[in-house]
């Protein structure tokens, strides 16, 4: 079996980690292919403004194709230069026939081509992190619309605080991935641009025709144009980090309540069980661990991580830098990768979430009452002041934790109280479906329909 380092690369742990498909994107085949579409999308340009010859433009498009290049010896060339686009293009000049492989990369440098690729790739990575968060998106959207009256305990500090529908809470969730959306559909105007600069950005080598040169190349890869050179500018690659590091934490944070709300004293929803038998203990038969909601989480610590890195790697010297920029060679892969495994796990898990709204109220009415003091007392407060309504019914709170009677018993028999509230009145007060706030309400506007 091939020796495989990393849990994205692993062949056990890759499928749990990250996904097929984002590691393709990341992949050497993947990235020695778009260098060499920036080659080639170069040379196509430059034959067209006729500063290469057409018959050499045609050549050297021709054999822009991985499948024709020599992997072992391009690792060994690399290790010795140092960079990755050089090997590529003494490969490339070699292919081509009658010496005409001399006129590839005019008026390129390595890194025009590097950071042109990886936008390239970037673009591919993020068109698959917006596929499975919009399902997310929509698995939300249904899960909110279907639990728009399911009541439920809110919970503050870990502690039962007010009823709540669990649409109401799903829709939070909800509304945070729309800002995620929003922010990846804001994003990518200003990622989404290639480089072309030559040695230090002016394109001093093509003359007058650089910034032609530089159009037309973007547009054959259907990038934007840069203003001017961003060799040492990295301020969009962190971006991409930061976005994934965002939305992962955005996942982080629904897996966190999930895993919670599995718990065998909680009981109120569980992960897709897969067939049967997902999550098993390997000693405690009646154990369901919430797996997918263990993997979101130590996936999302990674990508935060790794995109601390991106930051870093902005602190490039002068117009090319030594150093920083090579962060981003070890740092982005992962982001995207792992990112890949949190979405993954995330659109599995809400996908297929099962939730128990028995549970929800079993746990809803366990304080007797208690989660509607608030309720109690903003309805007393207009008659007895609200901190006086306040002081009153911690009071009783206090009388009721310590065995002393029934919330309800003791409400009824307060003087006080009962001077403003008869006992049906109270249990009414006290009944949590009745204390949902504008919880419906709050779905509506997230969810976009009208109740």
């Amino acid at each position: 079996m091939e020796s495989n380092a990393t849990a994205i690369d692993s062949a056990v742990y890759r499928d749990v980690f990250s996904t097929s498909a984002m590691r393709k994107v990341w992949s050497d085949d993947t990235r020695i292919q778009r260098y060499l579409d920036a080659e080639k999308a170069l040379s196509i340009t430059q034959g067209q403004l006729k500063i290469i010859p057409q018959e050499a433009a045609d050549e050297i498009a021709s054999h822009c194709d991985v499948s024709q290049y020599d992997f072992r010896e391009m690792k060994a060339a690399m290790e010795h230069i140092g960079y990755p686009v050089l090997p590529v293009v003494q490969q490339l000049t070699a292919l081509c026939k009658n010496g005409l492989g001399q006129w590839c990369h005019w008026g390129a440098t390595t890194q025009d081509i590097t950071d042109t690729a990886t936008v390239l790739q970037i673009r591919e990575g993020l068109v698959l992190v917006e596929q499975d968060l919009n399902a997310i998106v929509q698995s939300l959207t249904d899960l909110a619309k279907k639990h728009r009256g399911t009541p439920m305990i809110g919970r503050s500090n870990i502690q039962q605080a007010v009823p709540i529908t669990f649409g109401y809470k799903v829709a939070v969730w909800l509304a945070g991935l729309q800002r995620q959306v929003e922010r990846l559909t804001q994003m990518k105007p200003r990622v989404l641009m290639g480089e072309f600069g030559g040695a230090v950005g002016t394109l001093a080598s093509l003359g007058g025709q650089g910034l032609a040169v530089q159009q037309g190349m973007m547009q054959q890869l259907g990038l934007a144009q840069p203003p001017i050179a961003w060799h040492t500018i990295r301020d969009t690659i962190a971006e991409v980090g930061c976005f994934l590091g965002n939305l992962c934490g955005s996942l982080d944070k629904i897996a966190t309540d999930v895993k919670i709300m599995m718990a065998t004293e909680f009981a109120e929803v569980q992960e897709p069980d897969g067939g049967g038998g997902r999550g098993a203990s390997s000693t405690m038969p009646q154990k369901r661990n919430p797996i997918s909601c263990a993997y979101i989480t130590a996936c999302s610590s990674i990508v935060r991580q790794q995109a601390a890195a991106l930051l870093n790697a902005m602190n490039a010297d002068f117009e090319r830098a030594t150093g920083p920029w090579e962060i981003e060679w070890l740092a982005l892969p992962e982001i995207f990768c792992y990112a890949a495994g949190a979405l993954a796990q995330a659109k599995y898990m809400l996908g297929g979430l099962i939730v128990h709204p028995d549970a929800m109220m079993k746990n809803l009415k366990l304080t007797g009452g208690l989660v509607n003091t608030e309720a109690v007392m903003m309805a007393l407060a207009p008659n007895m002041g609200r901190e006086k309504a306040h002081d009153r019914l911690s009071t009783i709170c206090i009388a009721v934790a310590q065995g002393k009677g029934k919330l309800i018993d003791l409400l009824s028999q307060d003087a006080e109280i009962s001077k403003v509230f008869d006992r049906p009145a109270l249990e009414k007060l006290l009944d949590p479906t009745n204390y949902l706030g504008n919880s419906g309400v709050m779905v509506d506007k997230v969810v976009g329909t009208k109740q």
